[in-house]
């Protein structure tokens, strides 16, 4: 997926890029209006993170141009939070608005359903890897096409893991990431529900997919 973010404040612009680059994510950068419109005809991104106040060529009219080319998604990324502005995004053709300052989680959180959305309709997602599969939609997963039952916290790390094959993730991004809080070093959640996930994969002597990086975090690999 490729995603373009026009924001002409460069610490914005590099907060934001490390973010999607983080989760996989192609990213380009616009600093301005003449350029955002350049690079989101030319390159054709599934998703445009816009800020409003640009020189020369705003946001909203930005987003008014781009969406009379075609129907890429747009989250307009801005300092101006009132009733009123966010209703002028929208009427410009914004598909949704995130008020500037913002977390990561949410940030991702709004450009997972942007994409989501732009999907044909019905069509599943599956992960694979290995003998293993993972339905995003029917969360269903079967390996060796036995089906396994998870609990939604469960799932939730085991498709974690099926999002970053062969990266060793570091424990306090799985405790962001799964549960949405900071890290804290003295809870052991995280180890208590790996075990759960390999008591599943690993039943009926199916080798381990889930190992343990010492120090570090885990790593889902052969």
């Amino acid at each position: 997926m490729r995603i373009l973010i026009v924001d002409d404040d460069p610490e914005i612009v590099s907060f934001v890029k490390r973010a999607l680059a983080y989760e996989g994510y192609t990213v380009d950068t616009a600093s301005d209006g003449t350029e955002a419109l350049a690079k989101a005809l030319n390159q054709e991104p599934d998703l445009v993170v816009l800020d409003i106040i640009m020189p020369g060529i705003d946001g909203i009219e930005v987003s008014k141009r781009l969406r009379q080319a075609n129907d890429v998604p747009i989250l307009m990324l801005t300092a101006k939070g009132t009733v009123l502005d966010r209703v002028a995004g929208l009427d410009a053709g914004a598909d949704d608005y995130l008020v500037k300052p913002f977390s990561v989680d949410e940030l991702l959180a709004r450009v997972r359903a942007l994409l989501r959305r732009r999907k044909p309709g019905g069509v599943e997602e599956v992960l694979r890897f290995s003998d293993l599969s993972l339905n995003t939609v029917t969360r269903e997963v079967k390996r060796n096409n036995e089906t396994l039952e998870f609990t939604a916290q469960e799932f939730d790390l085991l498709l974690l893991f099926m999002n970053h094959p062969r990266q060793v993730l570091r424990r306090h991004f799985i405790y962001e990431k799964v549960w949405g809080f900071d890290y804290s070093g003295d809870s052991n959640v995280i180890e208590v529900y790996t075990r759960y996930l390999r008591a599943k994969l690993e039943s009926n002597g199916r080798p381990r997919l889930i190992h343990t990086v010492r120090g570090v975090g885990y790593v889902l690999r052969e």
